[in-house]
């Protein structure tokens, strides 16, 4: 493994990503923000929960970026287009399954069949996080297939 290279790149796409997914909600794609559900996982303060969460965000898209890098090691090589498809596959499995499993998860998040209650007050993101927008979907498919195609690109396997 090229550790130089995925500190480098696994951190640069991890940022791209988080931006992305924070212009989506600038934008009014979206209403989901990653960091803030990330960050009340750890505190039920609301603004503390942005910074804490997105400190949380890029060490876990950090981290996440060695599953790619093991992935393309083993193939060898590592192109845009091999790392756009893992970013598809990924917005994929977080949209129809990680999405779904989060209220199970979260202390604070309402579920779909229990509504809120005064510990779990956040919305439950839902089939393709459609609870937070009818962009979700797309914003989130677009920052993690930018987010492959960026360690793909730069990557550089030994």
């Amino acid at each position: 493994m090229n550790v130089a290279s995925w500190l480098l790149w696994g951190f640069a796409a991890t940022l791209v990503l988080t931006g992305l997914l924070s212009v989506g909600q600038g934008l009014g794609l979206t209403r989901m923000s990653l960091p803030f559900i990330l960050g009340t996982f750890f505190t039920p303060d609301r603004d503390r929960a942005k910074l804490v969460g997105f400190g949380v965000h890029l060490a876990n898209g950090w981290l996440f970026s060695l599953l790619y890098v093991a992935f393309f090691q083993s193939w060898h090589r590592a192109t845009w287009w091999l790392g756009a498809i893992l970013g598809a596959v990924q917005a994929a499995i977080v949209l129809t399954t990680g999405m779904r499993l989060l209220p199970g998860l979260h202390p604070r998040m309402a579920s779909e069949t229990h509504g809120p209650t005064p510990t779990r007050q956040l919305e439950p993101p839902g089939f393709l996080a459609l609870n937070y927008g009818a962009r979700t979907a797309l914003a989130t498919f677009v920052a993690h297939v930018a987010y492959g195609l960026i360690l793909g690109a730069f990557y550089r396997p030994v």
